[in-house]
């Protein structure tokens, strides 16, 4: 049955407009029914809950799910019988077929393995829905009446900065965009000089960067060769301290706002102007936990957090550990959002910045084109890069099972050399490490660690 968004949206609003409460009954409702339909439809869920009451279980009493099991369970845990681990993979391998629909009826997006594991997810029409309805309230939310006639004038155009050249998820979602006049999409791994050139020309109402590409614009707002006028500012993906969301909107006259999800959840948040992150609770829940997955108190950071994903009905995600650290908010945010609210610690946008070959000024690239172009190496299961020197890089490699390390490094090693080469830092040394990808104290491995974050631990 086709979902409406239209009427999906209608509901959001009126959840939102009941506060806490409200939230709460949805949240509690739509549980129940998720965890009926995977003891019934999934043959990995009907085995992990087996042991349960068979109704009226309570979240808490749900086992904690990770990535590595529910890959390894890829077949028993979606709940489309015709839909297997093989298929998926050889679709996700294809790069000529990103943005189709798999199956035809589900969008795959895949992550890039920060906790070790590489995942394919798939989102069904339902869940599509629900994140369009959750973009939409999210909209609602950040724009006034005085924004949205800015971005009129401005001819309604928005930009899309995103890893195009590998990243799965913003390859699909550039996929969809493109072809629609108002809306372009740039590449993130183009030199800074070209997307600048190139963004003069679109000239955007709306600018949808990641956060590091927009500290790096923000910096060429400043210096007078970005010159846009959006009215509004999305960074994602990454974060930033709070002091340059303010240097940002300020460079660019805009009003900035972020995001927080996941491919496992894309609709699981959204900032306010007071640095917060709101989860929609209504159809996602969000545990803030510690190492032995017990709860953590408001205004304490959390290990991890277990995320329940309450539209997804193709591949239920229960209690699925994320790996990021959390702070929830005590008390009521001031921007007036219901339910609970948190800043994300677990996830920093930092510059690689090398000193140039001719002494001029340094030059800065955000770690987002260098960790998405490695993404697409065949045969390379993780990898880290770690700039050991002001203009030297250690490549630490992880090869998948039955690749060849050698033909993987040198695969790695030419499209670093030629994206170095095209932001005009061929003299930039790439070392191939001997020890493999470290992980943080959180447990997760850090794609990219520039000097000025390079530890003895990390290095």
């Amino acid at each position: 049955m086709k979902v409406s968004t239209l009427r999906l949206l209608a509901d959001a609003r009126r959840a939102k407009a009941g506060g806490e409460r409200a939230m709460a009954t949805r949240q509690h409702t739509r549980l129940a029914e998720l965890v009926a339909w995977a003891r019934t439809r999934s043959p990995y869920y009907r085995h992990l809950y087996r042991s349960l009451p068979a109704e009226g279980a309570d979240l808490g009493e749900l086992p904690v799910t990770r990535k590595s099991e529910l890959m390894a369970a890829f077949d028993d845990w979606v709940t489309d019988p015709a839909v297997t681990f093989t298929a998926a993979r050889a679709f996700a391998d294809d790069p000529a077929r990103i943005g189709e629909p798999f199956a035809g009826r589900y969008t795959l997006t895949t992550t890039s393995g920060t906790t070790g594991t590489h995942g394919i997810f798939l989102q069904d029409d339902r869940a599509a829905a629900v994140a369009g309805a959750m973009m939409a309230r999210m909209l609602l939310g950040w724009l006034n009446m005085r924004d949205v006639a800015r971005i009129a004038r401005g001819g309604g155009r928005m930009a899309l900065v995103a890893p195009v050249g590998g990243h799965f998820a913003s390859t699909v979602a550039a996929a969809r965009l493109r072809g629609r006049s108002r809306v372009a999409v740039f590449s993130v791994q183009q030199p800074l000089d070209e997307l600048v050139e190139r963004l003069n020309a679109f000239r955007p109402a709306v600018l949808a960067p990641y956060a590091s590409i927009g500290a790096l614009l923000a910096g060429e707002a400043e210096a007078g060769r970005l010159r846009i006028d959006p009215a509004l500012m999305v960074l994602s993906a990454e974060g930033l301290p709070l002091p340059e969301h303010t240097r940002i909107a300020a460079a660019l006259n805009a009003k900035v706002r972020t995001s927080y999800a996941a491919n496992e959840c894309p609709f699981l948040s959204y900032g306010c102007e007071h640095g917060w992150m709101h989860l929609n609770a209504d159809w996602a829940i969000l545990e803030p936990v510690d190492e032995q997955y017990r709860p953590v108190p408001a205004g304490r950071p959390s290990h991890t957090v277990l995320l329940t994903n309450l539209a997804n009905r193709i591949q239920p995600i229960l209690r699925y550990d994320l790996g990021d650290a959390v702070q929830t908010r005590l008390g009521h945010c001031p921007c007036g959002h219901p339910g609970p609210a948190v800043r994300v610690q677990g996830r920093a946008a930092d510059l690689l910045t090398f000193p140039r070959a001719d002494g001029g000024e340094p030059a800065s690239l955000a770690p987002l084109p260098l960790a998405t172009l490695l993404e697409a190496v065949p045969g390379l299961e993780l990898f880290q890069i770690v700039q050991t020197a002001p203009a030297a890089l250690r490549i630490r490699l992880h090869p998948a099972p039955g690749a060849d390390p050698d033909i993987v490094w040198q695969q790695v090693e030419t499209r670093l050399s030629e994206l170095l080469a095209r932001h005009g830092l061929a003299h930039v040394a790439i070392e191939r490490a001997g020890e493999p990808p470290r992980q943080n104290a959180g447990g997760k491995y850090r794609t990219v660690i520039p000097a000025t974050a390079a530890t003895p631990s990390t290095r």
